[in-house]
């Protein structure tokens, strides 16, 4: 037999056993931990949330409140100032206010001293504008106290210098303020062109005084690099120097002789010189850019201000070029400054190119006024057929040059993209010449001639656009003289074909060959004495060209371009044919017949459709002409096509609705002839009406047809109610006078009957219910 422990040597074993496990169990889960943290992705901390503002925040910064607070408290103490000096000068002296003021001046100039040694920085600054301008109000009462008789120019002139130094020499002295500098090279602005004109310098010496001055700020600009002082100086420096060149290119253009001409001229010469010698020295590229553009432009305005005197009116604007070309050629320096001198020829050029459109223009649209004056007769030149209601540009004869240079200077470029651009300013040249050299009007039309050859010889689908914009010019402008219009239109007809064949400039030119062979049709007839509609069918032979022709092209857009150009020819010959109706058929059926002919393409099966319209179209205007009044006669042409389209479509589609494959056929006839028939006294158009309609009825019904069905049984009924109208109105002429309340009556006493027979079944119903509960 086995002998158990004592009971106090099982609770030792069973502690030392738990202590065991639960210092095991501790380090699991402390190698839990470390695999877990291993294995889980790292993830970012959210990030804190904004603080919002509580209820008692502060809104507002410290040092925002304490320069706020500065800030108003100068400003209050300069007013306070001013209203003593120049209002609330009370009982005492000239002296005494001036001593005070000056005293209270001091005063305040010393106080920053004692404000920067404490760190009151922002104090200091606050009070030392105050001193700055009770200087101000010092120079004021000054000149109100002894100087009173002085000349007010010279005097302001002399204060601003005065004061100018004495603030750049006070805050120099106090390093720590920076206020009294950037306000010393504000006041410096004023001391040079104020001398100028205390000494009767004139307007050209005020300018070149704002040249100077401006020139000086960009100096301090350049030199100094404190902050505070070198925005004021960049400010200045354009403010005072855009008012100079401003004045100077105003002096030129109000010029009256090359003398003053010559001085506007060196006005705008320092302007660019000291333009120029910024750019190349400004440490940004942005502004290196701008001055030397400005440096440029303010060059070429000069030499065109001299310019201007001594050359006739027509050749300013191609001098002004030639300066500005000779400013691209002669552009040296920096890459900004090369490039800002080259924007400014650009802007010089583009400005030459604004002033030559308007010729051009003239030139290209003016021919339109010729509609209204067709073979009225040849002009005296180019520019009286271009001028018929319009007026020439002044001085606008070298407008060809100007642009043929512009043109050459975008072709020399070396860029494809700029060379393709040189081609717009060369062709505007081309059509401003004729008018321009004032050419006979022959040589003009053979001019533009050449220029559209030339144009389609290229082969590109710009100057194709061009030609064509040249073409319609030229045949507008052929319009004055009878044989210019025939000749001009048939040889335009062949240019373009030629270069349709070719097939390098797109769909444009078999377009527009149509387009002149169809004004060339419209020529010929009215040359030859033809009536608009007998017109109509010589114009004809256009659509059916282009019919004929506009499946050859291997290029789709050719293809529908040469089909619409011959669609517009077909209405043009239906709106000349309009007059007369049989012509008007006859060219209706000539259409269907070159609509038909186009629909046995596979690729145009669905113009199908329009030769079916035009053909009924030109049966109705025949009809018309012979004044049939029938309506079936234009009904049936319409409804027998269209239900053989709608027998087609039921057989390709068996879900195919009745209603669109029969219903517009059926109504075509039906609803015009019913209309017809019940105003009809006769018995011959009521009677097959029926028959028709009885016969609609029972195809519909044979097949299951609801639009038949509903169709003709409706026609059916109420032809057969016209059929009987007579007899019901002779029946109720005899039938006496109470007959009809009687009949009234008793339907209202059945109605009556009938609906309380219904309320009592209803309450029969909710007896049985009732006894039901």
């Amino acid at each position: 037999m086995t002998s158990l422990p004592p009971p106090a040597e099982v609770l030792r074993i069973l502690d030392a056993e738990l202590y065991r496990l639960d210092a095991r169990r501790a380090q699991l889960l402390a190698r839990r931990a470390w695999l877990v943290s291993v294995l889980q992705p790292v993830r970012p901390l959210p990030a804190p949330p904004s603080p919002s503002p509580r209820p008692g925040h502060p809104e507002a910064t410290a040092p925002g409140v304490q320069n706020v607070l500065l800030l108003l408290g100068g400003v209050l103490l300069t007013v306070a100032a001013m209203v003593f000096t120049l209002v609330s000068w009370g009982h005492l002296g000239i002296t005494g206010r001036s001593l005070v003021l000056a005293g209270v001046t001091l005063a305040v100039l010393g106080a920053p001293v004692a404000l920067l040694r404490r760190g009151l920085d922002s104090t200091a600054e606050s009070v030392a504008g105050l001193g700055l301008a009770l200087t101000v109000l010092d120079a004021y009462a000054l000149h109100e106290a002894a100087f009173a008789t002085a000349d007010g120019v010279t005097y302001t002139a002399l204060a601003s210098t005065v004061l100018m130094a004495l603030w750049a020499a006070y805050g120099t002295a106090l390093g720590g303020l920076r206020l009294p500098r950037p306000a010393a090279l504000v006041a410096g602005q004023l001391p040079l062109p104020l001398w100028v004109l205390a000494a009767d310098g004139g307007t050209y010496a005020v300018t070149a005084a704002l040249l100077l001055t401006a020139a000086g700020d960009a100096l301090v600009a350049l030199r100094v690099s404190a902050r505070p002082l070198r925005p004021v100086a960049l400010v200045g420096a354009f403010a005072v120097g855009g008012c100079g060149v401003l004045a100077s290119a105003l002096l030129a253009l109000d010029a009256s002789g090359p003398g003053a001409a010559a001085r506007a001229a060196a006005l705008l010469l320092l302007a660019a010189a000291i333009a120029l010698g910024v750019a190349r020295r400004a440490p940004v590229t942005g502004l290196a850019l701008g001055t030397a553009t400005a440096a440029g432009l303010c060059l070429v305005t000069g030499a065109g201000g001299v310019l201007r005197m001594s050359l006739p009116g027509a050749w300013v604007v191609p001098a002004c070029l030639a300066c500005g070309v000779a400013l691209l050629a002669a552009a040296r320096g920096t890459a900004p400054v090369h490039r800002g001198l080259a924007l400014a020829s650009y802007v010089v050029q583009g400005g030459a190119v604004l002033w030559a459109v308007p010729a051009a223009g003239v030139a290209l649209l003016g021919p339109a006024a010729w509609l209204a004056r067709v073979w009225t007769g040849a002009p005296e030149d180019a520019r009286a057929a271009v001028t018929v209601d319009a007026f020439w540009p002044p001085h606008a004869a070298t407008a060809p040059l100007v642009l043929v240079v512009v043109a050459a200077l975008l072709a020399v470029r070396g860029d494809a993209r700029w060379r393709a651009c040189a081609l717009v300013p060369a062709w505007a040249a081309a059509i401003a010449l004729p008018a321009a050299l004032e050419l006979p009007y022959a040589a003009g039309l053979t001019l533009l001639g050449l220029l559209v050859a030339a144009l389609l010889g290229r082969g590109t689908p710009q100057a194709a656009g061009l030609a064509v914009a040249t073409s319609l010019s030229l045949g507008l402008l052929s319009l004055a003289a009878e044989p210019a219009t025939l000749t001009v239109l048939a040889s335009l007809t062949a240019l373009f074909a030629v270069a349709a064949l070719r097939g390098r400039s797109g769909p444009v030119p078999a377009a527009a060959s149509l387009g002149h062979a169809t004004a060339l049709a419209c020529a010929v007839g009215a040359s030859a004495g033809w009536r608009p509609e007998h017109i109509a069918l010589l114009v004809l032979v256009v659509p059916a060209t282009a019919a004929l022709l506009a499946p050859r092209p291997a290029d789709a857009a050719t293809t529908l371009a040469v089909e619409i150009t011959g669609a517009v020819a077909a209405l043009v010959a239906v709106g000349l044919a309009l007059p007369d109706l049989p012509l008007l058929a006859l060219v209706l059926s000539l259409c269907a017949v070159i609509a038909a002919g186009t629909a046995v393409r596979p690729d145009r099966r669905r113009v199908g459709y329009a030769a079916v319209v035009l053909f009924v179209l030109a049966a109705w205007v025949r009809l018309a002409a012979w004044h049939v009044g029938v309506p079936e006669a234009y009904t049936l042409p319409a409804t027998a096509p269209a239900l053989l389209v709608g027998v087609l479509r039921r057989r390709r589609d068996r879900e195919a609705s009745s209603w669109t494959a029969y219903g517009p056929g059926l109504a075509a006839t039906l609803v015009p002839s019913l209309a017809a028939a019940w105003g009809d006294p006769e018995w011959t158009r009521p009677l097959l009406l029926g028959a028709a309609a009885l016969l609609v009825t029972l195809l519909g019904a044979r097949h299951r047809l609801q639009s038949l069905l509903v169709l003709g049984g409706s026609v059916l009924v109420l032809d057969a109610l016209h059929e009987l109208a007579p007899y019901l109105v002779q029946a109720a002429d005899a039938l006496p006078r109470w007959v009809p309340p009687a009949l009234a009556g008793l339907l209202l006493l059945a109605l009556g009957a009938t609906y309380e027979r219904r309320l009592r079944n209803v309450r029969k119903v909710r007896e049985v219910l009732g006894r039901m509960n």
